[in-house]
């Protein structure tokens, strides 16, 4: 199999590429969201570089070092590598390279995220055999879109006595 950078350097010519830190957040963001997966789905640091080709739903996503996340909605951990790659598609990644996460005491691949059935609120997280989990879509949501339920309809009170 080849390596994560032998086959960008494949697609390029063909990809929009996108440069710098605030860019490349800000299209993982929209691309996300054109997908229709979440937001916080792919929480990495300080993107470098982000290609996407349209045609074939190729996209690479660059940062400087590997980040190990915890969702700790779901309790797991994911570790993404410094290269993370997909063919992307509407509620789906295929062919996921650069994602592990922690299952008992191993790191397990993780080769495709779909949500087959939007109105079950579920995302599935898929290994090379076959094997899959499923969580609630609200466990990706960026930070800034939870709402804590104890504060969705208090208001502040002051009494003037």
């Amino acid at each position: 199999m080849a390596n994560p950078h032998q086959i960008i350097e494949h697609r390029r010519d063909e990809a929009e590429i996108y440069e710098g830190e605030e860019i490349c957040k800000e299209k993982s963001l929209l691309l996300l969201g054109e997908i229709m997966l979440p937001k916080g789905l792919l929480p990495l640091d300080n993107i470098f570089e982000m290609g996407y080709n349209c045609i074939t739903g190729f996209v690479w996503l660059k940062q400087p070092q590997k980040k190990v996340h915890r969702f700790d909605d779901i309790g797991r951990t994911v570790s993404f590598d410094t290269v993370v790659t997909a063919f992307v598609e509407e509620h789906r990644m295929r062919r996921v390279t650069g994602v592990k996460t922690k299952e008992l005491f191993i790191w397990v691949n993780i080769s495709e995220i779909f949500v087959d059935d939007p109105s079950s609120n579920k995302i599935s997280f898929a290994n090379s055999y076959g094997i899959a989990r499923s969580f609630p879509l609200s466990a990706f949501n960026l930070q800034d879109e939870h709402i804590p339920h104890e504060h969705l309809h208090t208001e502040s009170t002051i009494n003037l006595i």
